[in-house]
């Protein structure tokens, strides 16, 4: 087994064995270049700029790697993930989004996907999750979140839970409702 720039072990290829990579994202842009900067790391790349494209590249291609921003704008990137489970089940299926929250990857990962990542991600960390062993520990993050950042993830996972009901969040985490509603209309902390 060989071992990837950042540490994690890469999985063999079998003989013969394609990497098909699939990236749907509505921003053009990005989306371009990242299936250069995969292509340049040896994967067969065919790009998606919306659900409806990325489901029926799912149904063509059958990719054995899927990366797929979360909000697209007509639908849901959950869409094309649970598309590309159903016809491939090995298939390894990376979420992006720019919009990250513990209750988003909880989604994200019960509906099949393999792994997160928050935008922006550099192609170097998509390669990374989508190559990883599932075995593997990933190593200690360099810079982990701060401690106002994992409350205020805490803060959003039960809120998305309670149905975005401030009363009913506010009541479950003990808190007052206007302290609630307040952090509730701020930005997520840097980490």
């Amino acid at each position: 087994m060989s071992e990837a720039r950042d540490g994690w072990p890469e999985p063999p290829l079998q003989s013969g064995e394609r990497r098909d990579l699939l990236i749907v994202d509505d921003d053009r842009r990005f989306c371009d270049r990242l299936a250069q900067a995969m292509e340049r790391r040896g994967f067969a790349v065919q790009t998606a700029y919306s659900v409806n494209e990325g489901t029926a590249a799912c149904a063509t291609l059958r990719p054995s790697y899927a990366v797929v921003d979360l909000r697209l704008d007509d639908g849901s990137g959950l869409e094309v993930v649970r598309a590309l489970r159903d016809i491939r089940e090995d298939a390894r299926i990376i979420i992006l989004t720019g919009y990250g929250n513990i209750a988003t990857a909880v989604a994200a990962v019960k509906v099949g996907a393999t792994d997160y990542l928050p935008k922006p991600a550099d192609a170097d960390q998509v390669e990374a999750a989508l190559l990883k062993s599932e075995s593997a520990l990933p190593p200690p993050p360099e810079l982990p979140m701060s401690a106002d950042r994992v409350r205020w993830e805490h803060i959003q996972r039960v809120y998305e839970q309670c149905g975005r009901n401030v009363s009913e969040t506010a009541r479950r985490l003990r808190m007052h409702r206007r302290t609630l509603q307040r952090i509730l209309a701020k930005y997520a902390p840097r980490s």
